[in-house]
């Protein structure tokens, strides 16, 4: 099973990176291989979100933009944790009954590929309405879709 890279925000304010294979959002825990190397069982319940990147390090001039459709993503969402971080991004899987939900960014050009999102660390979450451009861009691929068929 290959390897995800993650940047493990916990509540207490610490952050871990390192790779994991066996993270499934409906289990309580998880290992994390450190960038050293070492192998820590990380329980979920302990976390703030998990951001699954592209790159450890990211990118720290990049400024973000919410305007980006995510195609096939679900309904947009901004999910504003206790700390004051705000991440927007779409979601297919956000129900209240579950432990958290997977998001991805609508800055596709972000670092972070999904971030599963753990409920007990959000102070607030809102369904976000489409932009005008973001409505109009996906009327135009529909109607361009359309066309093609």
């Amino acid at each position: 099973m290959e390897l995800n890279k993650v940047v493990v925000k916990f509540i207490n304010g610490t952050i871990m990176k390192g790779r994991t294979n066996d993270f499934l959002p409906h289990k309580k825990r998880f290992h994390l291989e450190q960038r050293n190397g070492e192998i820590i069982e990380v329980d979920v319940d302990q976390l703030k979100a998990i951001f699954f990147v592209t790159d450890h390090e990211g990118d720290k001039n990049h400024i973000k933009s919410y305007n980006e459709t995510v195609p096939g993503g679900g309904r947009k969402i901004k999910v504003t944790f206790f700390d004051g971080e705000c991440i927007i991004g779409y979601t297919q899987g956000y129900s209240t009954d579950r432990n958290g939900f997977f998001m991805t960014p609508a800055d596709l050009k972000d670092n972070n590929s999904r971030i599963f999102v753990v409920m007990s660390s959000a102070v607030n979450i809102e369904f976000q309405r489409a932009s005008l451009d973001e409505k109009q861009s996906t009327d135009n691929k529909q109607a361009l879709n359309m066309l093609k068929k």
